[in-house]
């Protein structure tokens, strides 16, 4: 978002820059003072601006998947997540299995509670001083639409995470010694008051926008947006009809606009491709490094040790192995690979011999298990440019299809993977990859940064949150009409009858299995398990590794120590309830 701006940096206090001791670190390389940045119409959208930066923290990020995507019934821990550190980034398993999950955890407090409140209170400073600034009558309401939806943003996933918080409407400077905590309520009366100011004030298209902010800021808020966030706001809130009016529009009157599903899922994770129809928001990270302030990193976390197979070296086509995070037994159930392109389009099975300096030989022993390999006898099994490695979530049970010549290179299936109750075996390195932000253009095999966006906000999301709303309103066909509008995009060639889902399947349950196939590792599965109250009931039925240590209370996240130790009305301001 914004490329070539780089904002003035508001140093500002975790609560809203008032009860936690530690502040950000300031750094204003033009020397100009707050004051003076808000009293002009350059420097007020360089506010602006400022205010979007915050969801860099958390989208694309290490942290940001171990906050939003994991402690769910898809996801666990890899290898390496727990037992190194990648890039100087030591991992959080607790935020994975919920065991020793605390008050101090570094990501909870540093990339979730922080960040949001730091824009919270940039935006607070911005619109107490957009009336002062020099907008034209036009950029005023879009600029203040901006400034709401961001603030709307904000206390949406502290309210998701945290529950009831303090609720600051004007900027602060300083420190303020208390805070007091509103009701779930009293925030969501707010974020939706914000956001319906949004959607009555914001352009359709960045074409549209007012100067000084122009139609190539690409990473910008736009109406389409802004309602289909009102969507998860509206359905969060238990405001189900007006959530499914907002998915309805969403989902149909922007057509005009070019705002459809992408036709082929996979084409959505393209590099080359990521400007499409579907992206309704999107973190803006630039080819150019030295912009982003951090990059996107999740190219890594998803990833297998590929790099220490038979034929294979470490390269930038095959990505980082970041070995953080695979896929439950119970995600991978869910795909029909046979009708469904969503799992080929969103995981990597195959992997092909780039090294021939490691090419293994057929041995004796293998010999001696199948006497059809005898004339290949101490002969390369493969050759670059073949396959070496293959992961499936498939049974391969027969040893003699393991050893064909079909099956020469190295397999993990399945049951290499898990037992039959979905707990892990063996090694936790091997296994189908999510291949979403895998990032080909990276200079160099260990470059760590990508400048793949990173989606928050997507049709195919936003069509499924039609289907939830209408399940809640009770209305099945509806339901399955939605869902089905993403099953026909997903469907295999021949295959779209065998897609398509009846009024009778829809159930909640269903809709977040749907979920779960089309939108795995978008950093939403947390808060749809959280939204729907099935967070500790679907852990426990699904994530072995954190089936027993999950508890209710995990529902919401802890506050941090830091600003509970801060404030001076300690009695008033508590922790949440089991931390």
């Amino acid at each position: 978002m914004y490329k070539k701006i780089r904002p003035l940096t508001f140093a500002v206090l975790a609560l809203a820059a008032s009860a936690c001791q530690e502040q950000l670190e300031e750094f204003n390389p033009s020397g100009a003072t707050a004051e003076a940045v808000f009293t002009t119409p350059e420097g007020f959208e360089t506010a602006i601006t400022g205010a979007y930066t915050y969801n860099r923290t958390i989208y694309g990020k290490e942290s940001g998947y171990a906050l939003l995507e994991m402690g769910t019934d898809i996801w666990t821990n890899a290898e390496s997540n727990g037992a190194t550190a990648v890039a100087g980034v030591s991992p959080q398993p607790p935020l994975v299995n919920y065991q020793g999950l605390n008050t101090d955890n570094l990501w909870v407090r540093n990339n979730l509670w922080q960040p949001c409140y730091a824009g919270i209170n940039l935006v607070n400073q911005a619109l107490q001083t957009i009336n002062t600034a020099g907008l034209s009558t036009a950029r005023r309401a879009s600029a203040e639409a901006e400034l709401r939806f961001m603030r709307a943003w904000y206390y949406y996933h502290l309210v998701e995470s945290f529950g009831p918080v303090p609720l600051r409407l004007e900027p602060t400077s300083g420190v303020v010694a208390t805070a007091t905590r509103a009701s779930v309520e009293e925030v969501y009366a707010q974020i939706l008051t914000d956001v319906d100011f949004a959607v009555a004030n914001l352009p359709v298209t960045l074409a549209q926008y007012p100067a000084p902010a122009t139609a190539t800021d690409y990473g910008r808020i736009t109406r389409p947006a802004a309602e289909a966030f009102a969507a998860k706001a509206y359905l969060s809130s238990g405001q189900y009809q007006k959530a499914a009016n907002f998915a309805r529009k969403v989902t149909t009157a922007y057509t005009g606009q070019g705002i459809r599903l992408v036709a082929n899922y996979a084409d959505l994770w393209n590099i080359t491709n990521q400007r499409n129809s579907e992206v309704l928001w999107a973190v803006n990270y630039s080819t150019n490094l030295t912009f982003n302030a951090g990059s996107n990193t999740a190219h890594q976390w998803f990833l297998m040790k590929y790099d220490d197979q038979p034929g294979m070296t470490r390269d930038v086509a095959n990505g980082l192995p970041g070995v953080r995070y695979m896929p439950t037994r119970f995600l991978l159930n869910l795909y029909n690979e046979q009708n469904d392109a969503r799992y080929l389009g969103s995981f990597k099975q195959a992997w092909i011999a780039n090294n021939a300096a490691n090419i293994p030989r057929w041995s004796a022993a293998e010999v001696a298990q199948n006497a059809a390999l005898a004339p290949l006898l101490n002969q390369p099994k493969f050759t670059v440019g073949d396959t070496a490695v293959f992961t499936t979530k498939r049974s391969i049970d027969d040893f003699q299809q393991r050893y064909t010549r079909r099956y020469r290179y190295k397999v993990y299936d399945i049951d290499d993977l898990y037992n039959a109750n979905g707990s892990l075996k063996g090694e936790r390195r091997y296994y189908p990859s999510l291949r979403k932000f895998d990032d080909p253009t990276r200079a160099t095999a260990t470059v760590t940064e990508s400048s793949r966006d990173a989606f928050m906000l997507r049709l195919g999301d936003i069509v499924l949150i039609g289907a939830e709303a209408q399940v809640r309103l009770g209305k099945a066909d509806s339901a399955a009409y939605y869902v089905n509008l993403v099953r026909t995009r997903a469907a295999l060639p021949g295959r779209t009858n065998a897609m398509q889902v009846t009024a009778s399947q829809m159930t909640l349950d269903f809709v977040l299995d749907e979920r779960a196939r089309e939108l795995a590792g978008e950093q939403v599965r947390w808060l749809d398990l959280k939204r729907t109250g099935k967070l500790a009931e679907r852990v426990r039925l699904y994530n072995p590794d954190a089936r027993t240590s999950i508890q209710d209370f995990h529902a919401l996240r802890p506050i941090p120590q830091s600003d509970l130790d801060a404030v001076t009305n300690k009695a008033e301001f508590l922790q949440n309830p089991g931390y």
